[in-house]
């Protein structure tokens, strides 16, 4: 008989583990009070970017679209996307993103119990493992999956076949907690149990591929 246990938690990484806002909000004083508006552009475009390249069959790294999507945010809110000394900053920020305080509290206790865990991202590896290093969570994971390794992005089936494959475990042995409700819709239509971390407090969307559970944030782990 199947395994229809979940045994491994997954976790997507940007807007679930670390706060993609963080590094306008640290780093993007001279933004001024179009700040947070470059910010959501930033995010906005950098998802953008990754279905339009999916759709085309024209991959690039999740780094690269993040400084075209900032490139464009910056110009859209006009700002010189070429200035160094406003765009410098918010990159280096964007490879140390700040953890949520609940995301990191969760990730040691399931350490503690000794759950298997592990990171699912479109983030490319040298961004994955940086972020991680920053937020001295490296010893709470035991994978980081990165779809740089199929060369696509979520929410494609092969980006979430990694996991499966690479454990030998069969989807609904997975526990998936993503932010993002489009990725949440992906993975259960994978197979996945899922969790939607709605930090935001948005609206359901993809009635279809709705998600197990619904929290506001990581505490609950």
């Amino acid at each position: 008989m199947e395994n229809t246990q979940p045994s491994v938690f997954v976790f997507d990484a940007y807007g679930t583990l670390f706060d993609v806002h963080s590094a306008v909000q640290e780093r993007g004083s001279a933004l001024g009070d179009k700040a947070a508006d470059v910010s959501e552009t930033w995010r906005a475009k950098q998802l953008e970017y990754s279905w339009v390249r999916s759709l085309m069959g024209s991959y690039a790294d999740f780094w690269t679209l993040t400084k075209d999507a900032l490139d464009f945010a910056l110009r859209k809110h006009g700002f010189d996307a070429f200035d160094k000394a406003v765009t410098q900053p918010l990159l280096d920020a964007y490879l140390e993103l700040k953890i949520y305080s609940d995301a990191f509290d969760a990730l040691k206790a399931l350490k503690k119990q000794g759950v298997k865990t592990a990171i699912l991202t479109n983030g490319s590896p040298d961004m994955i493992t940086t972020a991680v290093d920053s937020a001295g969570i490296a010893d709470l994971l035991d994978e980081i999956f990165c779809v740089d390794a199929v060369k696509t992005f979520k929410t494609s089936a092969a980006t979430y076949r990694m996991v499966t494959d690479t454990w030998e475990i069969v989807p609904k042995q997975v526990q998936f907690f993503s932010s993002n409700r489009w990725d949440i819709a992906g993975a259960t239509k994978f197979g996945f149990h899922t969790t939607w971390v709605n930090r935001s407090n948005a609206p359901d969307e993809y009635a279809k591929y709705a998600p197990e559970n619904v929290v506001s944030d990581l505490s609950a782990l």
